[in-house]
C-alpha cells in the first residue's frame, strides 16, 4: 500500500468511526502513519481528503457492478444485477458503504463535480429513460425512479446490516426486495 492508499484507508476508518467533523488531519496522518505534512502533499485540504475518498470508493463500487452487469440485455436483470451487486458489495465494503451513507447526507456531496457525480449515474438514468419512453416501467420521473432504487437500496442494506442473516438469508432477502422494487416501479 502506497502513502496515498495509506493515508484513504485511514481517512475511511477515523470518518466512520468518528464523522467528519471530530476527524483532524492529524490523526488520519498518524493513523497511516505518515507525517502530516506528507498527507497534504497528496490532499491540500481534509475536504478534499474527504472528497477523493469518496471517488475513489463510488469507483471501485462502479468498476464491480460494471463488470458483473456486462452482460445483462433486459431493464429488470439490469436493475437486478445492479441491485444485488450494490447489496453484496456492501455487505462486503461495510465501512465504505457506511462512508458512503455518510457523505451522500453531507454537504460533501454539493462539492463534487456534476460530471463526476454523472458519469455513474447517466447510465443507469438513460437506461430508465428509455424504460419509461417504451412503456416496460411506469411513466414517471426517473430522477424519482432513481431515488427510490437508491433509497431501497440504503435501507435494505441497513436492515441486513442489524439482522445479521446468514449468506442464505441474506440473498433472499435481497431477492424478495428486489421483487418487491421492480413491482413497484413497473
Amino acid at each position: 500500500m502506497d502513502k496515498r492508499e495509506k493515508l484513504l484507508a485511514a481517512a475511511l476508518k477515523l470518518f466512520v468511526e468518528f464523522g467528519f467533523h471530530d476527524t483532524p488531519t492529524s490523526k488520519i496522518a498518524k493513523e497511516a502513519g505518515i507525517a502530516s505534512g506528507t498527507l497534504f502533499y497528496f490532499f491540500p485540504t481534509k475536504d478534499e481528503l474527504v472528497k477523493a475518498l469518496y471517488i475513489d470508493i463510488k469507483s471501485r463500487l462502479n468498476e464491480h457492478i460494471s463488470e458483473i452487469i456486462k452482460d445483462e440485455k433486459s431493464l429488470q436483470g439490469i436493475l437486478k444485477v445492479y441491485y444485488c451487486a450494490t447489496l453484496h458489495w456492501a455487505l462486503k465494503h461495510k465501512t465504505e458503504f457506511r462512508f458512503m451513507e455518510q457523505f451522500n447526507s453531507s454537504p460533501y456531496l454539493k462539492q463534487i463535480a456534476e460530471e463526476e457525480i454523472q458519469k455513474y449515474i447517466k447510465p443507469i438514468i438513460a437506461l430508465l429513460e428509455k424504460s419509461v419512453k417504451d412503456k416496460i416501467i411506469k411513466p414517471m420521473d426517473v430522477d424519482l425512479i432513481f431515488t427510490l432504487i437508491c433509497g431501497h437500496t440504503f435501507s435494505v442494506n441497513q436492515y441486513l446490516v442489524a439482522k445479521e442473516f446468514s449468506k442464505p438469508e441474506q440473498d433472499t432477502v435481497i431477492n424478495d426486495t428486489f421483487d418487491l422494487l421492480w413491482d413497484m416501479i413497473r
